[in-house]
């Protein structure tokens, strides 16, 4: 038979990705990397040839591959060679971590990562602190949500930072009540001292990139987004990385990579002029990530319409009680304009909800320059949002990036709330009204900024609300969601928001052959289990790229 099958997958539960209870299937055969047909095993079975490779699931459960839009997969591999601070530690946590990193540092080299928590740790750390662990090691350690880090004295010194310098544009440098460096720099603040930094080589960057790409791959992550290319290395060198990775066979998923893009910057414009010369099928360079402002935790750096209800000790000023605006509203406007006439498309980073104002009222200048028909531009987190503003981003065409991974497994909530007041909590990260209100919305982790790229846990908070399992407390359960809805966040509104509802997001006829097998059906088990679900096996393509070891063999 010429046409048969390269593959068929049977004895399954297959949930093609359509909603409904009546969605499923028991069978399917691919060619050439697309879905063939979908049928009962019997119908699928017969189809087979002398070269079908036969795989029989014995009723395992098959998804379509999921997609997370929002992560640093680079940032990643590299964290796990780094110090690291467990999320939510203690002082004693935080200097047991810091003494082990002291013990395997190489000759010369500094101590960074980090993942520190302002509210666990009691208090905003000191460089005292630090400086008591590494001496004269220089250190840099970054906060969980890596818009603040801790320098020590020695850091300080190498970056030529003393009391007299100047807080930089878009950056805060914190500083003790007589005046003297705290350690403690925010936002743009923090680059002052992390360019004096020794920067990874080449081959370290290609070693963390594959290993991040294999995590993903476990959870059965087949489309992923690098929100923001060139944080640890440069543009032009972490786009060398990827494209030494893939030429060596080791990155399979189809990735989207947002070149960040500063006003006045060269260097940006350089490399978004070039981007085609890293061309290749599994990468869309067409992407430009813009940084509005920072995040709403003990910093007060996410722009807010209303005051924050914390006050900042030793602060009165504009950014401590409104937070931080990094960009100017007419220069952005005419860069989203710029952007979205020449077909690119514009992730912003933005989370307090007079940031994602900022950014809306940009679409809508490039809307009115160049028509309605241009890309649906992403609000990257989107943690919170005026209730007007959605149906304004629906008739934009503009699309809520939220991060469901954040308030069940991260500490950071904690800050959050006591920064901006419990009251303003409840319309956190605000799925149900986006989801009603007819706007877009897709999910992304902001893996590193959390521990852990399963989509899982998130999925199963997306529904309660509440920490992984259950909790007595709740994280804005009025904006819970169904499990349907939660898994196409993964799957069909990522395909759709892409433009290529055609052939990913579902597992149907002419589509892409990304799937995924889980070690249970996340619709048969109660909703409160749902973060202990495990992928199996991961293909794309139709090709097996990850299998889990203890799993059972299948046939």
């Amino acid at each position: 038979m010429t046409d048969a099958p390269d593959l068929i997958v049977t004895q399954a539960r297959v949930w093609l990705g359509h909603g409904g209870s009546a969605d499923w299937a028991e069978a399917f055969a691919c060619r050439n990397g697309r879905i063939y047909a979908l049928g009962t095993a019997a119908e699928i079975e017969a189809l087979s040839g002398p070269s079908t490779q036969l795989l029989r699931l014995s009723g395992a459960t098959v998804l379509p591959g999921l997609n997370d839009t929002h992560l640093h997969p680079l940032l990643a591999g590299l964290r796990k060679t780094e110090c690291r601070i467990p999320q939510g530690s203690d002082m004693a946590v935080f200097r047991a971590a810091v003494r082990e990193a002291m013990a395997s540092r190489p000759p010369g080299g500094w101590i960074t990562g980090g993942q520190w928590d302002a509210g666990t740790l009691g208090h905003v750390p000191d460089r005292a602190e630090l400086d008591a662990l590494t001496g004269d090691v220089p250190a840099l350690l970054n906060d969980t949500s890596g818009h603040s880090a801790l320098a020590n004295t020695a850091a300080l010194k190498i970056a030529g930072l003393t009391p007299e310098t100047p807080d930089p544009p878009q950056g805060i440098i914190e500083r003790r009540a007589d005046g003297s460096l705290s350690g403690v720099l925010r936002e743009r603040a923090i680059e002052l001292v992390q360019t004096h930094q020794p920067k990874p080589t080449h081959e370290a960057m290609c070693r963390a990139l594959k290993a991040a790409h294999e995590d993903l791959l476990s959870f059965g992550i087949t489309s992923c987004t690098e929100a923001s290319i060139g944080m640890i290395a440069g543009a032009e060198a972490e786009l060398r990385v990827y494209r030494d990775v893939i030429a060596a066979g080791e990155l399979h998923q189809r990735t989207r990579i947002f070149l960040v893009w500063e006003p006045d910057d060269p260097a940006a414009e350089n490399i978004i002029a070039r981007r085609h010369e890293y061309a290749h099928p599994l990468l869309d360079l067409d992407c430009i990530k813009i940084h509005l402002d920072g995040v709403p935790t003990d910093g007060h750096t996410a722009a807010m319409l209303e005051p924050y209800e914390e006050v900042m000790e030793g602060r009165d000023d504009e950014a401590a009680r409104f937070g931080l605006l990094l960009q100017d509203p007419e220069t952005l406007a005419r860069a989203v304009t710029r952007f979205d006439a020449a077909g690119l498309l514009v992730k912003y980073h933005a989370v307090g909800d007079r940031a994602v104002r900022m950014g809306l009222d940009a679409i809508a200048a490039a809307r009115t320059a160049n028509g309605p028909g241009g890309r649906r531009h992403e609000i990257g987190h989107s943690t919170f949002v005026d209730g007007q503003d959605i149906g304004r981003a629906r008739d934009l065409g503009a699309v809520f990036e939220l991060s469901p991974y954040l308030w069940g497994p991260c500490p950071i909530n904690d800050d959050i709330t006591r920064a901006v007041g419990a009251a303003r909590i409840e319309r956190i990260w605000p799925f149900r009204q986006i989801i009603d209100d007819g706007a877009m919305v897709i999910a992304g982790s902001d893996w590193p900024v959390v521990d852990d790229v399963n989509p899982w846990p998130a999925i199963e908070t997306l529904l309660t609300r509440e920490a992984p399992g259950g909790s007595s407390g709740s994280f804005g359960r009025s904006q819970a969601i169904t499990l349907h809805e939660a898994i196409d966040l993964f799957t069909l509104w990522p395909a759709r928001v892409l433009g290529q509802s055609d052939r990913l997001g579902r597992l149907a006829h002419g589509y892409l052959a990304d799937f995924i097998v889980l070690d249970r059906n996340p619709f048969e088990i109660p909703v409160r289990n749902l973060h202990e679900v495990r992928c199996l096996a991961t293909f794309v393509n139709g090709h097996e790229v990850f299998r889990r070891v203890s799993t059972k063999d299948f046939r």
